[in-house]
């Protein structure tokens, strides 16, 4: 059985419909990459599939015992609170410090475990959150843009991580990206969507189709070699962040 299987999804925010008739499945060790236009629906489907939004029509079926684990797009936190990442990963309790040394460990960053949080860099803080995820040990995490701000490199740094925790772990991955390049070098599957399932299938598939091609072009050719090159060499932590904001909206 599936992890997770969405049927016919419809989502309606007033009189807006954001998404329509959305139906997909996620199975056991897969990458599947969610791609689409700024307010095609991509939030409110993940949303919807950990129950935080309710679905107008349809249903979402997760297989028996299934786990969860999500890092969100981003999280405020005040910079003058005196909390070390090992505090904030106990919170809101009962987790085990080998619990959270071996989270570190799976998000590429064993050693930040007495750092201050408000001293972290953009990427450090983003593998902080994966290893929040991690904790519970999820047989499916849910990622929703998890590099926002940061640059080309510390994108490539920490979706090769994220290959490593499925290689580890064995967990099934479904991410929101807007870099191409990581839908074509790091998925299983891709799901084009724009209010409604356009296409779906392998990256080859999706990035010949028509429906692909009028939302975003054929330019992935020279972002692809970018991110094989990055991938094949190898780079830090994912230390790099944009001095301006990414302008992509949540849904």
């Amino acid at each position: 059985m599936s992890l997770v299987q969405v049927e016919d999804l419809s989502v309606r925010y007033g009189a807006k419909t954001v998404l329509s008739r959305v139906s997909l499945r996620i199975d056991k060790g897969e990458i599947v990459t969610i791609v689409g236009p700024n307010g095609s629906g991509k939030t409110s489907l993940l949303r919807a599939i950990i129950g935080a939004v309710k679905p107008s029509l349809g249903h979402v079926t997760q297989g028996s015992g299934v786990k969860i684990g999500y890092v969100p797009q981003k999280l405020h936190i005040d910079e003058t609170l005196p909390i070390t990442v090992s505090r904030f990963l106990k919170l809101p309790g009962g987790v085990l410090a080998a619990d959270i040394g071996q989270a570190l460990m799976q998000a590429g960053v064993p050693d930040l475990s007495k750092a201050q949080l408000s001293q972290l860099s953009g990427g450090q803080f983003q593998r902080v959150l994966l290893a929040r995820a991690l904790i519970g040990k999820p047989d499916l995490l849910l990622l929703d843009e998890a590099t926002q701000g940061l640059d080309q490199r510390g994108s490539a740094s920490f979706y090769q991580q994220i290959e490593q925790v499925r290689q580890d772990t064995g967990c099934a991955i479904l991410m929101i990206s807007h870099e191409l390049h990581v839908v074509m070098s790091a998925s299983d599957r891709v799901i084009c969507l724009n209010g409604h399932v356009c296409c779906e299938g392998t990256p080859a598939v999706v990035a010949s189709a028509p429906e692909y091609r009028a939302l975003f072009g054929t330019g992935t050719g020279g972002a692809l070699a970018l991110y094989r090159h990055d991938h094949d060499h190898g780079h830090d932590h994912g230390d790099h962040t944009h001095d301006h904001k990414h302008t992509e909206a949540a849904e």
